[in-house]
């Protein structure tokens, strides 16, 4: 069905007063209920913009910059995402990203081409470094949309992208100290949303003593394996609390031609073979030329039974503003757990929306992570700029799998946790 620009802003209007379908036992943050439905730029709408997940902060100038010069929007999301994948010491995504359970680092990516309704993916890509830019080759070059494991590094060596070891020496000293340390708490056993599951038992000691003892022991080992002293405790971090880091991308040009991108290494320490939501065309991300662009990081499973990025997208397309289009998504996985706050406290998401018009939105399920920091993304559209996130549930998430509660005197303690 063709939308009018005429209906389209109307049905925008429409939809910026329309109420979410609620969902038992959820506590949504006030910010979520008073926010402004949605951020759109100064002054006239469709002017260069570009949306990303935090880390591609430091890239996004250059990026903007291209995109300002009459750039390819793909291109330009390709810019960002690929700073993180070339950084070794970015252990989220491509060189130096963290291994699976048996050391080998798996990388994910997907892209869309709005100008051409193009799409490409890859997953499970072994010793290739730029896995958005593979994503990218694969509709350039076959007719395929998705390739992936072995075949998928074949052919990314086919077309020229050479082979490389991304397992770097600091990863695999942090592999190591998981491994000694922590592989008995793995995502081997029943998921979070099998209905056998429970939560973690309490623990004979108490807590503040047990995560003493647990830190100083890591800390002891991360010196044996040769860790360098300034990184031993960020090395603890990452063996107590397995990052999940994905970088996505969404770009809109003064012609209104748009693009999204999504890259990753995925969860640390995954099972060999494990593919989450990034490489997933309407999960971790989508864009339809006529609506916009819609992206996600966080917890890849649950993202993929709500079709996130798609959903977003339709959403919109509906007549949904971006912050109420996403909030419908997180409410959807909300929905998938009847708002058992017990097994939501172990899963984020963040979405990153971005209309056609310029009208833009970051939101996630919490406020931000067990440690403390809140979720937020980046925005340029003549302004660079970080901001936060709008969250449906108060607090934060905590780490998966579950660990016991970090005492509220260790947070504070930087000696042992930074």
């Amino acid at each position: 069905m063709t939308v009018s620009r005429r209906d389209f802003m109307k049905n925008s209007v429409l939809g910026a007063v329309a109420a979410g379908v609620g969902v038992p036992g959820m506590d949504a943050h006030p910010q979520a209920e008073n926010a402004g439905r949605g951020h759109a730029s100064e002054g006239d709408t469709r002017r260069p913009t570009i949306i990303c997940a935090h880390n591609g902060y430091a890239y996004v100038e250059a990026a903007y910059a291209s995109l300002k010069n009459g750039a390819d929007t793909l291109d330009v999301g390709i810019q960002v995402v690929k700073g993180p994948e070339d950084d070794p010491n970015d252990d989220s995504v491509g060189l130096g990203g963290l291994p699976n359970e048996e050391g080998v680092v798996e990388l994910d990516a997907c892209c869309m081409h709005g100008p051409t309704r193009r799409a490409g993916a890859v997953g499970g890509v072994r010793n290739i470094k730029n896995v958005s830019m593979v994503s990218k080759a694969v509709f350039h070059n076959t007719g395929h949309v998705m390739l992936v494991g072995e075949g998928a590094e074949r052919f990314a060596v086919a077309v020229g992208f050479p082979r490389e070891n991304l397992l770097t020496d600091r990863s695999r000293k942090i592999w190591l100290l998981w491994k000694e340390f922590n592989s008995d708490r793995d995502w081997w056993g029943p998921g979070i949303a099998d209905p056998s599951w429970r939560p973690p038992g309490e623990q004979p000691k108490p807590q503040a003593e047990l995560w003493r003892d647990r830190i100083e022991h890591l800390r002891h080992r991360a010196a044996d394996l040769g860790i360098e002293p300034e990184f031993q405790m960020a090395a603890v971090r990452r063996v107590l609390f397995p990052p999940t880091g994905t970088i996505h991308c969404s770009v809109l040009s003064e012609k209104g031609e748009m693009s999204g991108i999504t890259t990753t290494s995925g969860l640390a320490f995954k099972l060999p073979g494990r593919v989450g939501d990034s490489p997933i065309i309407g999960a971790g991300c989508y864009t339809d030329q006529d609506v916009g662009s819609a992206g996600a990081t966080g917890s890849g499973e649950e993202n993929i039974k709500v079709a996130g990025a798609h959903t977003i997208v339709e959403n919109m397309r509906r007549g949904m503003v971006p912050q109420d289009a996403a909030m419908d998504a997180l409410k959807r996985i909300v929905r998938n757990y009847n708002g058992d706050m017990t097994r939501l406290r172990y899963m984020d998401m963040t979405y990153y929306v971005l209309r056609k018009d310029g009208t833009y939105a970051g939101v996630s399920l919490w406020e931000g992570y067990s440690s403390g920091h809140p979720h937020t993304f980046v925005v340029h559209d003549g302004r660079l700029r970080s901001e936060t996130a709008t969250p449906l549930l108060k607090g934060f998430s905590q780490e998966w799998p579950p660990h016991p509660t970090v005492p509220e005197e260790l947070k504070k303690n930087s000696e042992y946790l930074k």
